[in-house]
């Protein structure tokens, strides 16, 4: 993320969520998520819910149980943060 995030997926977040959520916002909480992050169900549902906090959205439990196992099934590059926010995004 040191070249910032490009503007769609920045955009696609403040469309999907209705609120403006800065670049900066995105990234002080990305600079928290490492390889544990993706790996440790526990670590994973805590940054679901910090997304959701972030963008002042409710998520349903059973959403939060859906973004774990998709992220857990899929192997991610934990380098890649634009790839789990596309994949948010997509709930």
């Amino acid at each position: 993320m040191s070249k910032g995030i490009p503007k769609d997926v920045l955009g696609a977040i403040n469309k999907k969520t209705g609120k403006n959520i800065s670049e900066n916002a995105v990234k002080k909480l990305a600079s928290g998520v490492d390889a544990n992050t993706l790996q440790n169900e526990a670590e994973l549902r805590k940054l679901v819910k910090q997304v959701a906090d972030m963008a002042k959205i409710k998520v349903p439990e059973s959403t939060v149980n859906d973004i774990v196992k998709a992220v857990k099934a899929s192997g991610m590059n934990p380098s890649s943060m634009e790839s789990l926010v596309k994949m948010m995004l997509k709930k």
